[in-house]
């Protein structure tokens, strides 16, 4: 019996002699991971970086995107006309001093002179004589942090208007918009699978650093269009979370506060007046428009003079009409110079932030 059990244990022994060698020849890695840690902490430190510290922040690509560079002109030349697969919608915009634009008789010069510009750049307008004026209250949701719209989300409301009367349903748009086409696809704002909702993803051309250039912008859109008013958000991002859901994936906690950005008191009343349609070529038609923000009757703030057009799989590879809307909207600062207002979007100045 004796025997037998000192054979056991020399056979345990015996096997576990290789796991010790292979465990020495480990060691040596270890130390060597040992070393090359402490030369990064030094290399930081020289360049002033700081530890990050563990955070709930949403992943890098709902980070907020830097700036794209601009493209050269050999790249614009051979980009020009061409619309992403992906793009619902191309819409152009100039912000507009707010000065008389309370006045109907501002408007109609407006209109008169966009007619004869159109006509020297032999582009077809149809005005709309008897368009009727659309009023809506504009605002904004997000965190005290703003954390919505520093990682290029947007969460709007609009709320249709019967004179001075609010309608009972409102329109909700959820986007993220971002300068980078692709950083704009990667985030799906769409709501749960039980409320409608309309999809779009917009290209939005404004105007560039200079009058006469322009830059682009894109937003992935959900649109639900009849929420009723009672219903809008609670007073906690939970509730925003409920009606979308990928809006938890920013990792923030869901009793965090959200209120109209600026407070009630940074509504917005919009006027629409359509001015109409402009022919760019075969199936590419733009519905042309002017928006008046204002804080009162009485009190603009900002206008922008806008047309738009949809994209679909007929229209899509029309290169020449995409390429007469560019030139036409350079061409149309130029005109407009006078009544440029400084600024990128009306959202941007609701914020203080540009786009």
């Amino acid at each position: 019996m004796i025997k037998k059990t000192i054979s056991k244990s020399t056979k345990a022994a015996v096997k576990k002699a290789p796991m010790k060698k292979l465990a020495l020849k480990k060691s040596p890695l270890k130390k060597v991971a040992a070393k090359k840690m402490p030369a990064k902490k030094s290399a930081a430190k020289k360049v002033g970086i700081k530890k990050p510290m563990r955070s709930a922040a949403p992943t890098a690509k709902f980070a907020v995107q830097p700036v794209v560079p601009e493209l050269s002109k050999k790249e614009k030349k051979k980009r020009a006309g061409r619309v992403h697969k992906s793009v619902t919608n191309r819409e152009f915009k100039i912000l507009i001093k707010p000065s008389g634009l309370d006045r109907r008789n501002r408007i109609d010069e407006l209109s008169t002179k966009l007619m004869i510009f159109c006509k020297k750049q032999g582009i077809h307008f149809t005005h709309l004589d008897n368009a009727t004026t659309g009023l809506r209250t504009v605002y904004f949701f997000d965190t005290p942090n703003e954390d919505l719209r520093n990682h290029n989300l947007i969460l709007r409301v609009r709320e249709s208007r019967e004179d001075v009367w609010i309608d009972d349903w409102c329109e909700v748009t959820f986007k993220c918009r971002a300068r980078d086409l692709g950083a704009s696809l990667v985030f799906n704002p769409m709501p749960s699978d039980k409320t409608k909702s309309r999809a779009r993803f917009k290209e939005e051309i404004l105007k560039g650093d200079a009058i006469g250039s322009q830059r682009q912008i894109y937003s992935n859109n959900a649109i639900l269009d009849a929420v009723p008013v009672d219903e809008i958000f609670a007073h906690s991002l939970s509730s925003a979370i409920t009606m979308f859901p990928t809006l938890g994936k920013l990792g923030l906690p869901k009793n965090t506060p959200i209120a109209v950005v600026g407070g009630l008191k940074n509504k917005i009343l919009e006027a629409c007046l359509p001015l109409g349609n402009l022919v760019f070529g075969a199936g590419v038609q733009a519905h042309c428009e002017i928006a008046i923000w204002m804080r009162s009757v009485g009190e603009p703030i900002v206008g922008e003079l806008a047309f738009s057009y949809h994209v679909n799989d007929k229209n899509r590879k029309e290169a020449k009409a995409h390429k007469r809307a560019d030139k036409f909207f350079n061409a149309l600062q130029i005109e407009f110079a006078n009544w440029i207002e400084v600024g990128s979007t009306k959202t941007a100045l609701v914020y203080g932030k540009p786009e």
